[in-house]
């Protein structure tokens, strides 16, 4: 017997579903009506217990805030009542600047090409715009899985992780379903997943979604709404000829709402949005407005042998809590993660190298506190979205400008005040004046207090 195409034997699996369910709530019917007969026969001296009522719905009235000049809130946008009750669970009250900045274009349907780094709220911008679109135009006709219809895509697995709960926390209210398709983890669990629920919105990264294309276990050519993220980023790893495979996979830009969020508007990135996006809105958040408004910035002048040993006493003062320490190099970082260990700090190592369901261990330990001190490199840093990151320390200096609006972009998030500390030697000084071009300021350098460099050892 030939084996049926895929998205058929999905239609016959869930249609015996249907069936079978039909059965079952029969014969449950009937089971029921027996034991309501039995029950009515006995004595009736014996007490009952009442139902319970049903769950007390949520109300728009339990989520109040207060209007603020200046400030836009997301009560101003005309967002599905359950949509706004998962916003108030996450904590959300104002909208940050690129989402004030997007969403009344967004939520109208057109395309935007937005310029804003990581930690200015995007995620949020473009999952409440998406969200409130699968609410507002269910679907009437029949729908397969892996069938999406919303597609996110991201340059690291840290990254479409994190979207995918972002998304996961928002629907939590929402009878809508999120996967999320990476690469480094198990592809038949992924698969089983999902098999087992529609396909709403999809997030992954270019190879591993190209993958399950290919073996025609996702289907795009339905989907209404396609999210490119960091798409610098994914031109830097050389990514963008999977990305062009799977764009030619979903409709045309005329029949679909496309959303390309960039830290920077190169010409390469200009030309990519001319070719995926149709008349698109343009947004752009300022690189200097994201890394000063929030985040105190010091830059330690020292030598590159007093580096660790500023590093040590830094971390031991009273007022760090949870550090991310960022360098150029993955063997910069394993060396730094062992000599931490040795010390006997809780500190976890975000790299390529290491395996991703470590990777995954590692950052769910860094959120909960139990680790303290994470040491990563760029690229493994870039999808880390943790709550209460204190301090951000650059023990290497990056050699790209943007990198550094990244790496701080960790702490002084979501409207918290953070620090970040820069360490600038004989070896890499040179860098601090292409970032302080793109932030269109000078930073403050001193030489650090002669207390960090003195050795508890001695």
């Amino acid at each position: 017997m030939a084996l049926l195409p895929y998205r058929l034997q999905n239609l016959l699996t869930n249609s015996s579903q249907k069936n079978k369910a039909g059965t079952d709530l029969e014969a449950s019917a009937e089971l029921k009506s027996q034991s309501s007969a039995n029950e009515s026969s006995k004595s009736g001296s014996k007490r009952t217990r009442g139902r319970r009522g049903a769950p007390r719905k949520w109300d728009i009235s339990e989520f109040v805030v207060e209007a603020q000049e200046g400030k836009t809130r997301f009560h101003d946008f005309d967002l599905p009542v359950e949509l706004m009750q998962g916003i108030h669970k996450a904590g959300f009250q104002y909208c940050t600047p690129i989402q004030a900045a997007s969403l009344p274009h967004t939520l109208h349907g057109h395309d935007l090409v937005g310029k804003a780094q990581t930690g200015t709220g995007k995620t949020a911008a473009f999952l409440l715009s998406i969200i409130a679109d699968l609410i507002q135009h269910p679907v009437e006709d029949d729908r397969f899985l892996g069938e999406a219809r919303a597609m996110i895509m991201a340059p690291t697995r840290e990254l479409a992780i994190q979207i995918a709960d972002d998304a996961a926390q928002l629907l939590k209210h929402i009878d809508l379903h999120v996967h999320c398709l990476v690469g480094g983890m198990d592809y038949g669990k992924q698969l089983a997943k999902l098999q087992r629920n529609y396909c709403d919105i999809l997030v992954g990264t270019p190879g591993r979604l190209l993958d399950f294309a290919n073996n025609r276990d996702i289907y795009l050519d339905q989907v209404e709404v396609l999210v490119i993220d960091e798409a610098d980023r994914m031109l830097d790893m050389g990514f963008i000829p999977q990305v062009r495979r799977l764009v030619r996979l979903t409709p045309k830009r005329e029949d679909r709402q496309t959303l390309l969020f960039s830290a920077t508007f190169t010409p390469e990135i200009m030309r990519l949005s001319q070719t995926w996006t149709y008349e698109p809105v343009m947004v752009e958040i300022d690189a200097e407005r994201v890394a000063t408004d929030t985040v105190e910035q010091k830059v330690y002048i020292t030598t590159a042998n007093e580096k660790l040993l500023l590093l040590l006493n830094i971390l031991n003062a009273d007022d760090v809590d949870s550090v991310m320490v960022f360098a150029n190099r993955r063997d910069i970082c394993r060396t730094l993660y062992e000599k931490l260990k040795k010390k006997g700090f809780k500190v976890g190592l975000l790299s390529g190298d290491v395996p991703q369901n470590r990777r995954l261990k590692t950052l769910d330990s860094f959120k909960s506190g139990a680790i303290k001190v994470m040491v990563a490199t760029d690229v493994a840093g870039r999808g880390i979205h943790v709550d209460g990151v204190s301090h951000v320390i650059n023990f290497t200096l990056p050699e790209e400008p943007e990198d550094y609006v990244h790496r701080i972009g960790r702490t002084g998030r979501a409207g918290k005040t953070g620090t970040s500390i820069s360490f600038a030697c004989e070896d890499d000084a040179f860098l601090l004046e292409p970032i302080e071009k793109l932030l269109e300021t000078k930073l403050d350098c001193t030489m650090p207090e002669e207390s960090l460099l003195q050795s508890s050892d001695t």
